[in-house]
């Protein structure tokens, strides 16, 4: 597959944005996966299902979905996508939740955040692909994302990307303060002191309080704080994963070291381009953002592993990407899960997510000697994806996200910001939350356990 350095960027984020779920989520629940029992169909059915003049519609933020719309028709004539933007993430996910309590009104497919899936696969929101052989995909996609769409045998969406962590870093900058690249998180700790020990307005990170980010960090630390089993619920952010990761973020909260700069804005990017600010620990879809809005940084960013807990270790986890789910409403199912398997597993599908700023989910193009030769200008020559596609394999297991985790992250901030801006510890912080993400679960007939 040809490949080259997207230069659209893609932002794939935690959302900041609440949302009103409409009735309660444990009620559409049964059992430990939910969903209605899944349709059947051969691949000769839905192979004739293209043949026949139909169409869907598809609710997606991402740029790639439209052009993916135009090359599906184009394969098949008979068919015509109505890719419809009706909101980025959170207000998508209110119309998508107003729809399934009317029972009318949901789109035949739609994009969902990996974080979002448990929350739609609840009851009958979400179409179960295992009926048309989807399962036999398994073996195509990376562990994580294929866990993050299935729930046992059910298959609630098809992975679309990835966002598997990384460390990105200033070259100059750590030349300049002569440290070498940190490879645990004592040594990431020592780079920001003595950086911002020389200069005050040198930071080795920005974090002003996210929830996607704060759960990602807590995943790479090998923390489980949720685990769902039907309608019972444990929240547990003070497991061994969270206070790792709380005893390594504190120190640069109280001291100062981390720039509070909000994320994504022109400021940010300013940051980032003239290097005050030193690393990200971020997804691996981040390489097209930074070329299309730091352009001032070209030929000092570099990639490296995330740093570990213990020397020696290569844990990561995912922060972002999204899948493509058909909706259990849809009256042409066939359809639209053959445009789910285009978009996200067919090779034309995939290559214009790739060209659109997605980073691979499937191991075939992660494995791609092209796509691991790339070696970017704007990296310095580097080539990022041999880091990248092995942080993809690098992902630790078993991670659970809430059936309420879009309403839980919209929250987070209401708890962490006065520390990120008081340099207090985050301990409370997590304390807090899961008791509010807690309370709002038993609002919605979950049993909840806290820890």
């Amino acid at each position: 597959m040809s490949r080259t350095l997207p230069r659209t960027a893609k932002r794939v984020v935690a959302l900041g944005l609440g949302i009103a779920l409409a009735g309660s989520l444990a009620a559409c629940s049964s059992g430990s996966g939910g969903g209605a029992s899944a349709d059947t169909a051969t691949s000769d059915e839905l192979a004739a299902a293209l043949k026949e003049k139909s169409s869907i519609t598809v609710w997606a933020w991402a740029p790639a979905v439209e052009p993916i719309a135009e090359a599906f028709e184009k394969a098949h004539p008979d068919i015509t996508v109505d890719v419809q933007n009706v909101g980025t993430g959170a207000d998508q996910y209110t119309k998508l939740q107003n729809a399934i309590k009317a029972g009318k009104g949901a789109p035949d497919v739609a994009q969902v955040e990996y974080f979002a899936i448990p929350q739609f696969s609840l009851g009958d929101s979400l179409a179960d692909l295992s009926g048309y052989g989807y399962g036999d995909l398994e073996e195509d996609f990376t562990a994580s994302t294929w866990n993050s769409v299935t729930d046992g045998d059910a298959v609630y969406a098809l992975p679309q990307d990835s966002g598997p962590m990384a460390m990105f870093y200033r070259q100059d900058v750590f030349d300049k303060y002569g440290i070498a690249v940190p490879t645990t998180w004592d040594e990431y700790l020592a780079a920001a002191e003595t950086m911002h020990s020389a200069d005050p307005n040198q930071y080795i990170a920005g974090d002003t309080g996210d929830a996607g980010f704060a759960t990602s960090m807590i995943w790479q630390a090998g923390g489980h704080p949720y685990s769902v089993n039907g309608d019972t619920v444990s929240i547990d952010l003070q497991d061994e994963g969270a206070k790792k990761w709380t005893s390594t973020w504190n120190t640069l909260v109280e001291n100062g070291s981390l720039a509070q700069t909000p994320g994504w804005t022109d400021e940010w990017f300013r940051a980032l381009g003239d290097g005050s600010i030193a690393t990200m620990l971020t997804g691996a879809w981040m390489p097209g953002n930074l070329e299309a809005q730091a352009a001032d940084g070209s030929g000092q960013w570099r990639v490296a592993p995330m740093p570990q807990y213990e020397e020696g270790d290569t844990a990561t986890a995912e922060n972002g990407g999204s899948s493509i789910a058909v909706m259990e409403q849809s009256q042409n199912k066939l359809v639209a899960a053959e445009f789910a398997k285009f978009a996200t597993a067919e090779e034309e599908g995939r290559q214009i997510s790739f060209d659109a700023g997605g980073f691979p989910s499937t191991t075939a193009d992660l494995t791609d000697p092209e796509f691991l030769s790339e070696a970017p200008e704007y990296f310095g020559g580097q080539k990022i994806n041999e880091v990248l596609g092995q942080a993809a394999q690098d992902v630790l297991p078993d991670w659970q996200y809430l059936p309420f985790q879009v309403y839980a992250n919209s929250i987070f901030s209401d708890s962490a910001s006065s520390a990120y801006t008081n340099g207090t510890s985050l301990d409370p912080v997590l304390e807090e939350w899961a008791k509010a993400t807690a309370s709002y679960g038993e609002q919605q007939g979950f049993t909840v356990e806290t820890k």
